[in-house]
């Protein structure tokens, strides 16, 4: 294999081996986390790992306090298991985008169970007052 290793397939690898790590960690301030995906720079020095965590506001910064923590740790789990010439340096976002889909559908939910629908007679009705409406 020349070349380089491709960033999709070692982010890949990556999202694998942190997502078995992490529940691993002995830290109480991280949370259930589940790694939705990483981002692998082109040159391969550095990785953005996404994940959500379970909780209110102050368990997911205390969940992302923790996992900032670990970062030596699972740098060096993923320098053992996953080989390349250099290890990454990690960083960890916190994938905003499914939970703020679940808000949105949950908001929408809400939304529909709260406004009555029309009644057919009473459109019916209006549609025939409006010819009768003078100027």
């Amino acid at each position: 294999m020349g070349g380089g290793a491709r960033p999709e397939r070692v982010a890949e690898e990556f999202r694998e081996v942190l997502a078995e790590e992490i529940p691993r960690l002995k830290d109480p301030r991280v949370g259930f986390v589940t790694v939705t995906h990483v981002d692998v720079s082109p040159d391969l020095r550095r990785a953005t790992v996404f994940y959500t965590a379970l909780g209110k506001d102050r368990d997911q910064r205390a969940t992302r306090a923790g996992l900032q923590s670990a970062r030596s740790h699972l740098r060096s789990v993923l320098g053992q298991q996953v080989r390349l010439k250099f290890t990454p340096e990690l960083e960890f976002e916190e994938d905003v985008g499914l939970a703020q889909v679940e808000r949105v559908t949950q908001l929408l939910k809400e939304i529909g169970e709260q406004a009555a629908p029309p009644r057919s007679e009473e459109k019916e009705g209006d549609v025939g007052e409006e010819g009768a409406t003078s100027e």
